[in-house]
């Protein structure tokens, strides 16, 4: 019952560390049944619930398992600081990760090969190429308004849609972003027609 794992907290939306814990068994099984965050606490040897004291609780927005079944991320959105000494993290001054595109990819993979009902995606998919062309389009004229005198977070949200959209292209045309990555490395960080 008390056979830990390390478990790597992060911030969902930035992709930050915010702590390092310790899971069993029953911390895992309460995380996934209540949507927080739940450890074992190797100092005081008891469970604890991350902000049951302090307030500052972890909501639970993905849990991934290494390949070996021996460790796990817990993507979360925390509701105040992580650390105990009232630090958003408890490592300070480690940059967030670049956004990682491959959950997204996922899930539009699984989108267009099951197609179910409901999904804004199965719906491009299903109407094909031309249709995401066109969203392609539209998406990229709104960045390009947001860009020119709407908010930050307008132009956020913009960008957002249009690597949405772009990624669903790369699902449906067989393209990977790592491909695009490689594209763009090969150009040594310039432009492809500079000497």
């Amino acid at each position: 019952m008390n056979d830990l794992i390390p478990a790597i907290v992060r911030d969902a939306k930035s992709g930050a560390i915010l702590t390092l814990a310790w899971m069993n068994e029953e911390s895992l099984r309460r995380t996934r049944e209540l949507g927080e965050t739940w450890f074992w606490s190797r100092g005081r040897n008891e469970l604890w619930h991350k902000g049951a004291t302090s307030g500052n609780t972890q909501k639970v927005v993905h849990i991934a398992t290494d390949c070996d079944a021996d460790a796990l991320v817990i993507s979360v959105n925390p509701d105040g600081p992580a650390c105990h000494t009232g630090a958003e993290s408890c490592f300070e001054g480690v940059p967030p990760p670049a956004f990682d595109l491959a959950p997204l990819m996922a899930t539009l993979r699984s989108r267009c090969a099951e197609r179910p009902e409901g999904s804004y995606s199965t719906s491009l998919f299903n109407a094909g190429r031309d249709r995401i062309l066109k969203k392609i389009g539209e998406e990229a004229t709104e960045v390009v308004i947001a860009a020119k005198g709407e908010t930050r977070e307008r132009l956020v949200s913009e960008v957002a849609d249009l690597v949405f959209h772009l990624s669903v292209l790369l699902v449906e045309a067989g393209v990977e972003w790592g491909e695009v990555g490689a594209e763009l490395a090969g150009r040594g960080g310039g432009r492809k027609d500079e000497g």
